[in-house]
């Protein structure tokens, strides 16, 4: 689809939902010799994440990781809806956007494979990691230039707020 179309969609999105395993990781995991996974994530995306939920949008996680890892680095974000262990994820969509009241054209999804495929097809604004699955790509409205746990989640959330002028505005109250 052409720049133009996805842009027009930023103006209305008021919810960010992200996978986290490619998305806001590079896929990658490290197991250590007692059988912990470790993943890395990237500062520059847990900046955006903190800065769109203290701007008002709605953010959640949807993933089929169940490290509780994850669980504390999202929540000392400020992320309060986190869905771990989500084997079907329409489901924790479906009580996602129920409990909080929002349509699905103004939710802005971010996936890289084959399980996150469902729940990109019901949302506003699918949008993927340059490093997608390309079944996934083939439906995202917009494929970030950054890969996955690389700033990808930062570029969608930083160009939603640039449009709705709530990126600059928060940094300036920060700063000032």
């Amino acid at each position: 689809m052409e720049e133009k179309s996805y842009k027009e969609h930023l103006k209305h999105i008021n919810t960010f939902i992200f996978d986290v395993d490619g998305v806001l990781t590079d896929g990658s995991i490290s197991v250590t010799t007692n059988g912990d996974m470790l993943r890395t994530m990237s500062i520059k995306d847990g900046y955006a994440l903190k800065t769109a939920a203290d701007a008002g949008f709605n953010v959640c996680i949807i993933s089929g990781g169940t490290n509780e890892g994850v669980r504390i680095r999202l929540t000392g974000l400020g992320i309060t809806d986190i869905y771990l262990g989500a084997h079907n994820k329409i489901e924790q969509l479906d009580d996602y956007l129920n409990k909080k009241g929002i349509t699905p054209e103004h939710v802005l999804y971010m996936g890289d494979d084959i399980p996150d495929f469902p729940v990109m097809k019901r949302v506003g604004l699918p949008c993927c990691p340059q490093d997608a699955v390309p079944e996934i790509k083939g439906i995202s409205k917009y494929i970030s230039h950054k890969k996955g746990g690389q700033g990808a989640a930062r570029d969608v959330i930083e160009q939603v707020l640039k449009v709705q002028d709530k990126w600059n505005s928060n940094f300036s109250a920060k700063y000032d």
